[in-house]
């Protein structure tokens, strides 16, 4: 399995590995590495093994993944976005088992659509909320929770010009047999 870097070698980016992440201008140290360190292990204060919490941790690898879409693959943004959108605009209570529906529904929709491709947003233009301002600024659970949630649609509206896309993924994926 590839990892983060060597898409990042795939889709032609050097990564920095001091200052601010490349990406999403985190304010980090170490740059994207550091980035998806406080990703990987910034949100300690929320217990996801709670159902009403799974959400919480659906939004925050969606929004990560489309701030950082050079260091994943290309469907990836075509999954997150579509998450997103189920999410936002039909309020599905997205639950684990969901997701690999949804990538199987997707691995059927490429097939038909080898060219498609989501335009991202403009490097650092795809949303002011990062990993790292979460943790600084949430002290409870509470606050993180609505912070990521708005962070999460804030990264969701940066993608807006792919919204019909994804709306029709979506519509198949609710309405498939």
């Amino acid at each position: 399995m590839q990892d983060y870097i060597d898409f990042a070698k795939k889709n032609g980016v050097s990564l920095l590995n001091r200052g601010r992440c490349q990406f999403c201008g985190a304010h980090t140290k170490r740059g994207i590495h550091e980035c998806l360190e406080v990703f990987n292990l910034g949100f300690q204060e929320i217990d996801f093994s709670k159902i009403e919490n799974h959400i919480y941790r659906f939004l925050i690898v969606d929004a990560h993944a489309l701030q950082h879409p050079e260091i994943h693959g290309r469907w990836s943004n075509h999954f997150h976005l579509t998450r997103l959108h189920l999410i936002f605009e039909y309020e599905i209570k997205w639950a684990y088992d969901l997701s690999p529906k949804l990538s199987d529904y997707l691995n059927r929709y490429k097939i038909h659509k080898q060219n498609e491709y989501l335009t991202p947003p403009d490097i650092l233009k795809r949303g002011a909320i990062t990993t790292t301002e979460i943790k600084e600024k949430t002290t409870n659970e509470k606050e993180c929770k609505e912070l990521i949630r708005k962070w999460a649609f804030e990264v969701y509206g940066k993608w807006s010009i792919n919204h019909n896309t994804v709306d029709d993924i979506a519509k198949g994926f609710l309405y498939r047999k």
